[in-house]
């Protein structure tokens, strides 16, 4: 992003150093308070201290914001940076009223079988043609991103924001740095994952040998939302009826794991705390929320665990071709 362009400019960069270096930073905090400082910017210009209607103006409820939990997701880094410079005699105004949070009554779409085959399918039924750079790299990301999101329950935006110092291909390891709130954490790869990954990042490197995200766009950054959102539902729909988003992946890679805890091993809140760590989750209470998605849970409750996440990884008997593949079909590589 581009640097901060309100007299505030100064004081959010020492405060989101600060949240930096005691690890409270995140992509959220950094989005809401550029939209603030371009508040500033456009409503209050030629001003030269932080006053109490900018922040009110910025924090009120807005119609679009149905739920109190958005309200509160984008106001929450203003509260925390309105407290950082009270408690260095930076303002005297107040910070603003943090909604309570409600709990959630979303229901996510419940995946069948046969809809996660069709959509992977059209994942990997990407035409070729037109013979552009910006074709093959659509042809090569978007089967391995969305494999990626359903085989290990990662967050759209950490898949997104993942850069290649932080992806361990020997170990099969994800560092998790750019996440929801302040929580950093690892991911394990399922090794069927790690071979696709292993693939991608050898097709990358041939066309950008340098890149710095791991899924990097044809301009060298990061895809954004937008990305995510009109490549799932274009090939989600291609054969699927029912509403859905690559989000909802994630809630499938948690409804499955507790699907799976049947049989000899770990006893259940064991996983539940290893599940908790793997999603990112700050607490355990945001995990059990799947408590209720899971079809006879109770049953599941009552018994050991121990069956491992090999189910949880898609069927990939019918992806024959590897990335190199469909990388050398194209022929004339530097005409691409």
């Amino acid at each position: 992003m581009n640097k901060y362009d309100s007299f505030l400019a100064p004081m959010i960069e020492s405060f989101a150093s600060f949240r930096q270096a005691s690890g409270r930073w995140n992509v959220t905090d950094e989005l809401n308070i550029h939209l603030f400082d371009r508040h500033c910017v456009v409503n209050f210009p030629g001003a030269t201290e932080l006053t109490q209607e900018m922040v009110d103006g910025w924090c009120r409820r807005r119609d679009t914001e149905l739920l109190s939990n958005s309200h509160r997701g984008r106001i929450y880094v203003i509260f925390n940076f309105v407290n950082y410079l009270k408690k260095r005699n930076l303002t005297r105004i107040n910070a603003p009223s943090i909604p309570v949070k409600m709990p959630r009554t979303y229901i996510p779409h419940a995946f069948t079988e046969e809809e996660l085959e069709s959509f992977f399918k059209a994942c990997d039924s990407l035409p070729a043609k037109p013979r552009r750079r910006d074709v093959l790299l659509r042809r090569i990301t978007i089967p391995v991103f969305f494999r990626l999101l359903y085989s290990s329950g990662i967050r759209t935006n950490e898949a997104r924001l993942l850069r290649v110092s932080d992806v361990n291909l020997d170990n099969g390891i994800l560092n998790i740095r750019q996440s929801k709130g302040h929580s950093q954490h690892f991911i394990v790869l399922h090794d069927t994952m790690l071979v696709l990954m292993c693939m991608y990042d050898d097709a990358m490197r041939m066309l950008y040998p340098e890149r710095e995200f791991f899924f990097s766009s044809a301009r060298g950054s990061f895809y954004t939302q937008q990305w995510v959102v009109v490549n799932f539902r274009q090939l989600w729909y291609k054969y699927n009826t029912a509403h859905a988003v690559a989000y909802q992946l994630r809630h499938n890679y948690a409804i499955e794991n507790i699907n799976q805890w049947v049989g000899e091993g770990f006893d259940f809140f064991d996983k539940l705390l290893y599940l908790s760590r793997s999603m990112g989750h700050s607490d355990l209470e945001s995990t059990k929320y799947y408590y209720s998605l899971v079809p006879a849970l109770s049953g599941i409750l009552s018994r050991l665990t121990g069956e491992n996440f090999n189910n949880t990884i898609p069927n990939l008997d019918w992806v024959k071709k590897s990335i190199y593949d469909i990388y050398m079909e194209e022929g004339d590589h530097e005409e691409i």
